[in-house]
């Protein structure tokens, strides 16, 4: 899976916490872009993204990336060794 299939399945779990269709994934998207992105919203990030990917993420680790880029990296890293 590339980067951009990631970030296009990421995007699509974006969509669904967000209820929001218009939200635009960049590696560069941080979560002072989007609005409603809090801790409550971060944690259905991750279960959403586990879901998506069916690989299991570190919530430490992801909390310390500064945008979407850094998560895209991680979770490619994820599906590299699971697969």
């Amino acid at each position: 899976m590339t980067k951009e299939d990631v970030i296009a399945r990421l995007a699509d779990v974006f969509h669904a916490v967000f209820d929001d269709d218009s939200i635009v994934l960049t590696p560069q998207t941080t979560a002072a872009d989007i609005e409603e992105w809090d801790s409550l919203n971060q944690i259905k990030i991750i279960v959403g993204a586990q879901s998506a990917f069916g690989v299991k993420l570190d919530a430490r680790r992801i909390k310390d990336f500064q945008n979407v880029g850094q998560m895209v990296d991680y979770i490619s890293e994820q599906l590299a060794a699971a697969g």
